[in-house]
């Protein structure tokens, strides 16, 4: 995960990449964010539960069952069938009927305030007719895979993260969205990982005080989150698109907003880039000048989705070494 700021990086590129897709992102994650109130150092929990934002004071909330995720891609049907799908969208369409006739019966009874708020309705109706349009052009032209409607999220952390990458790699086989934001792990995330013989919770060890043991064990949970996440970069390398695979037209950033969680030093980050062939030069370690703002490499990452953007947060200019490759 990355912090706030970082992906606001989404929302920038969901607005210009989203205008072709039935949904603009995707805000996903592994747990629920069941906090409330402050959590650290006088900061929101928001700053826990999510790390994609609409703007600067609000968050948008991640999605964590993979049953909800699926019926948001493809309606409330049992799988990926299409005549059903095509059922589903024909029965929004005729509510969404009903709705803008009774909008226009109300529009002539409301005050100046009112007339605003109901136009902000509108901006939301009108977005889901585009994605109702977009979908049944999608239905028509796209076979899609073959998939059953998930009945809950699985219990192991791992069968969880992998049948959420599954429906991510389906989103982006059907282009349903271009942008995409998973948390493995809430901000905070007292998990165990059992598969690895890890009892302890993650943040409890996190804070080791230079404990060699505790130290280890953080490494472990480190190497266990990497290895899961290379299910997503097999499943992305093994689908065609186009005149390769997914991964060949995809840039992913895999990272954390800490360095050194024991003193939450937010400088310095490990960060990983991946990317598909000719979109960035992989097989390197880079060291930037400290102090080189991370906002610098979302701009390189930006031009490379296609979306430019003269500055975004603190950055300072574009990454050395990233620009042309």
């Amino acid at each position: 995960m990355l912090a706030r700021r970082e992906f606001l990086l989404a929302l920038l590129a969901a607005r210009e990449l989203g205008k072709n897709t039935q949904l603009s992102s995707l805000e996903l994650g592994l747990e629920s964010p069941s906090l409330a109130g402050g959590c650290d150092s006088g900061y929101s929990c928001a700053y826990t539960n999510t790390v994609s934002w609409r703007g600067p004071t609000t968050p948008l909330p991640v999605e964590v069952n993979p049953r909800a995720v699926f019926e948001r891609l493809f309606g409330d049907g049992d799988s990926t069938d299409a005549a059903a799908r095509l059922a589903a969208l024909k029965e929004q369409r005729s509510i969404l009927d009903y709705v803008a006739g009774s909008i226009d019966r109300l529009e002539t009874k409301l005050g100046a305030r009112d007339r605003s708020k109901l136009s902000e309705y509108l901006d939301a109706i009108r977005d889901i007719e585009r994605r109702i349009q977009k979908a049944e052009q999608q239905n028509a032209e796209l076979k899609l895979p073959e998939m059953e409607r998930p009945a809950s999220a699985p219990e192991a952390f791992e069968d969880h993260a992998r049948l959420m990458m599954d429906l991510q790699v389906m989103a982006f086989q059907t282009d349903m969205t271009r942008v995409i934001a998973f948390m493995l792990g809430r901000a905070g995330s007292n998990r165990s990982y059992r598969a690895i013989n890890i009892s302890d919770g993650h943040h409890s060890i996190s804070h080791h005080q230079n404990d060699p043991e505790k130290i280890e064990k953080v490494a472990q949970i480190d190497a266990h989150l990497v290895k899961t996440f290379t299910y997503y970069l097999d499943r992305l390398k093994t689908t065609p698109d186009g005149d390769g695979s997914l991964l060949d037209h995809t840039i992913i950033v895999y990272g954390s907003s800490l360095s050194d969680a024991n003193a939450h030093t937010h400088h310095d980050l490990p960060t990983a880039v991946i990317a598909g062939a000719g979109l960035i030069k992989g097989g390197r370690h880079l060291r930037y000048p400290k102090e080189t703002p991370l906002n610098n490499l979302f701009l390189n990452v930006l031009d490379k989705a296609g979306v430019h953007s003269e500055n975004f947060g603190d950055s300072t200019g574009r990454l050395n070494y990233l620009v042309d490759v």
